[in-house]
Order: C-alpha cells, then sequence, then structure tokens
C-alpha cells in the first residue's frame, strides 16, 4: 500500500514536467506553412525560409529544455502563418546592407583552436 501510494505521488510529481513540453511537431506549424498558397510563391521563398528557421528553433529551445520560450516561438510563428500578406509586408525590407549581415550572422564562425 505504501510502495503504490509513493509511486502515485511520484508520478505526480513528475506529471507537470510532461505537461510542460513544446511539442512543435504536434503544433501543425509546417503544414500551416505550406497550405499558403501566398507562401507558395518564388518571391516568398525568402518568408518561408525564415518561417521554418523560427520553427526550427523553436525545436532547438525545447530540446534545451526552455518549454515557455519554446511556445512563445510556436505562438510566434502560428501568428506569422495565418496572416501571410501581413508577413511578406513586415519582411519586405530590401536593404542590401542589412541583408548581407544577415547573411554572414548565419555562417559558422571558426574559433582559434578550429583554424588549425
Amino acid at each position: 500500500m505504501r510502495r503504490s501510494l509513493a509511486c502515485a505521488l511520484f508520478l505526480l510529481a513528475f506529471a507537470p514536467v510532461a505537461h510542460a513540453a513544446c511539442a512543435v511537431e504536434e503544433n501543425g506549424l509546417e503544414p500551416a506553412i505550406a497550405a499558403k498558397k501566398e507562401l507558395q510563391e518564388a518571391k516568398n521563398a525568402q518568408v518561408v525560409r525564415d518561417l521554418r528557421t523560427l520553427r526550427d528553433a523553436a525545436i532547438v529551445l525545447e530540446s534545451y529544455g526552455f518549454p515557455k520560450e519554446c511556445k512563445e516561438l510556436v505562438a510566434i510563428v502560428k501568428e506569422l502563418t495565418a496572416n501571410p500578406e501581413g508577413t511578406i509586408k513586415r519582411s519586405s525590407d530590401t536593404d542590401e546592407e542589412k541583408a548581407e549581415e544577415i547573411q554572414e550572422s548565419r555562417e559558422p564562425k571558426v574559433g582559434p583552436k578550429e583554424r588549425r
């Protein structure tokens, strides 16, 4: 009897942790991105890449144990995907210098020990 009570309390103690998971794949982000016809146009390929990058970042946050931040990022991606016209307008920054900075920041940096 004591053992079963102890097991039940142990399981209850860890139940909130299970509910705290973000479950990015279960939120249907990829199907939502793929379903929007506006995002299928070639001129909006960068927007789609950005949305998928954000989705991937949510997966990384989840794997590193940041469920709250993961959920916030999932909510942002859902909001951006729900309104593709607004998202496309928001992303219409054509500043070439800014685009180059973003591209450069995406490239992995080599540390002093890795250069050898």
